[in-house]
């Protein structure tokens, strides 16, 4: 999470006596049990998950500076607006903000073959809250673009990421999220970022175990919208926005607000009918957090701004008024202004303008993982109103996992439903919502398309191959990972974000034990969804 709140810090030292006590799921059965459907089934034509090869990549980043403090630039910059909230608690509190250094970039391969030999970048620390950490995720720049480990089939960008996993212990959640993604997205030709772990060193210096990813950007083998010409102000272009309770760090051509229908209550979705609870999306006092949205996309006008505004509420309206009112509304020729129509079904109206296939995606891997920020932040969507492409609203890119899969307390046994359930706020003593999974979560056309999916997905291995991925890494680099721990230790110190975590991961005092509870969770949640959406 990445909130104000992250700045009180609790003493856990007294847990360092304990290791973690959970067992893996993947015992086997004794003679009177009968083994769990994840724990038995079989790959349909699929491959099983192929392991990493050890040792792994190394890359290596030296600075074009020799000056004695330049290795300031990866241990001391912490994110503006997160500077801002600790100075509300400690005004003597002060850091730089991050800031670019000219690199070059040497990457050998696990057999030492050379991948780039001096690459011109650039690298600076990136990330909200992780920022405060001492190690720092990071961002490179290349001068020219790259290709990095094959990811991403190879495809060539300038912007690669180098994700630090400082307080997930099992170093695996976002790598396991984003690689059940990568399957479940991809089947609809949707994007999800692709990732691998590298060792990194700066200026000969071990750094430690980075998981390397993706940038979530528009590109033609990322987020694939139009992107306009330079000064181009027309509307009719490709929009990469993101659902985020940081919009208001943004200038004011690139953010705006909701109204949710006219901050119209959603019944969340428990499988219970929601216990006879409701909630509204706007702040209002002792309520959510405002969240908005920010526009990713480089846009030139105030009328493209206004016109995706627009846009962006209307299709949440429709989306409301089909669930909640059983009525159609449709958009004027200029997708402008919305009314109702009698010509078609309120299921229709929102397919229209909704590509129903990414959000059922984008909600399976949600409510698989638990997303600890599913109501807050690195929620992704967009829209190309470019000439003929398909002007709807498509939901892809997950992001941001490493408090996910019962990392923090909430969902900590695996069961349940969460994505579009109300979930605790980041901001202290408030409750949320994801509106966008929570509208629809009601309607029987929609809940059949997530059924259809999940049990597809499920039928070809996908999760299987998830649970393969963890028990696999767990062992096969498990020596990367110590390494990794003698470096920060932030292991068993975990000073800094302790009171994020679950009670059983306190416990967890090295990666292995981390990961074979992460295991047995995901085992658990596995379980509890296809025993609620399997089709037989």
């Amino acid at each position: 999470m990445k909130h104000s709140c992250k700045i009180l810090s609790l003493t856990f030292s007294a847990l360092l006596l304990f290791g973690c006590s959970v067992q893996k799921k993947q015992d086997e059965p004794t003679e009177t049990e009968t083994p769990s459907r994840s724990q038995t089934a079989e790959l349909s034509a699929v491959e099983s998950y192929t392991p990493e090869t050890v040792p792994l990549p190394v890359m290596s980043i030296e600075t074009k500076s020799k000056d004695k403090d330049v290795m300031d630039f990866i241990t001391k910059p912490v994110a503006k607006h997160v500077t801002e909230s600790m100075k509300m608690y400690d005004p003597s509190f002060d850091a730089p903000e991050p800031y670019y250094e000219d690199c070059t970039i040497t990457l050998k391969d696990s057999d030492g073959s050379m991948l780039l030999d001096g690459a011109e970048a650039q690298v600076k620390v990136r990330g909200n809250w992780t920022t405060i950490y001492e190690k720092k995720p990071l961002k490179v720049k290349f001068t020219e673009k790259q290709s990095v480990l094959g990811l991403n089939d190879s495809a060539e960008f300038r912007n690669w990421l180098l994700l630090a996993e400082y307080k997930d212990c099992s170093m695996l959640r976002n790598k396991a999220v984003l690689y059940a993604a990568r399957q479940i997205l991809g089947s609809d030709g949707l994007y999800a970022s692709d990732s691998d772990f590298v060792q990194v060193e700066v200026n000969g210096k071990y750094l430690g175990l980075y998981l390397l990813a993706e940038m979530q950007q528009e590109s033609d083998n990322r987020i694939n919208v139009s992107k306009p010409g330079k000064d181009y102000k027309g509307t009719d272009i490709g929009y990469f926005l993101e659902y985020d309770g940081y919009f208001d760090n943004e200038d004011d051509l690139h953010k705006f607000h909701l109204d949710f229908a006219d901050n119209a209550p959603l019944i969340p979705f428990d499988g219970k009918g929601g216990s006879g609870r409701k909630i509204k999306c706007l702040n209002k006092a002792g309520g959510p957090a405002e969240i908005g949205i920010s526009i990713k996309s480089e846009i030139y006008s105030q009328e493209q701004h206004d016109f995706i505004e627009n846009y962006v509420n209307n299709i949440y309206r429709i989306m409301y008024e089909a669930a909640y009112n059983h009525k159609a509304f449709v958009f004027d020729e200029d997708n402008k202004n919305i009314s109702e129509s009698s010509d078609i079904t309120p299921q229709q109206a929102v397919e229209n303008v909704v590509d129903i296939d990414s959000l059922a995606d984008m909600y399976i891997i949600s409510e698989l993982a638990c997303d600890a920020d599913v109501a807050w932040s690195s929620f992704y969507l967009d829209v190309d109103l470019s000439p003929d492409h398909r002007k709807k609203l498509t939901f892809e890119a997950p992001w941001d996992f490493d408090s996910s899969m019962g990392n923090r307390p909430r969902c900590e046994d695996g069961t349940g439903f969460y994505a579009a359930n109300i979930v605790p706020d980041p901001d202290q003593g408030r409750d949320s919502i994801n509106p966008w999974f929570a509208v629809l979560a009601y309607e029987d056309w929609y809940q059949d398309i997530i059924k259809e999916k999940w049990t597809e997905f499920y039928d070809s291995g996908v999760f299987t191959r998830v649970c393969q991925m963890v028990e696999s890494d767990k062992d096969v680099l498990e020596d990367e990972f110590q390494k990794n721990y003698r470096k920060w230790h932030n292991d068993i110190l975990k000073d800094e974000f302790g009171f994020e975590l679950a009670e059983e991961e306190l416990q967890c005092t090295n990666e292995k034990k981390s990961a074979e509870r992460l295991l047995k969770w995901l085992n658990s949640r596995i379980d509890f969804l296809d025993s609620q959406w399997h089709k037989q």
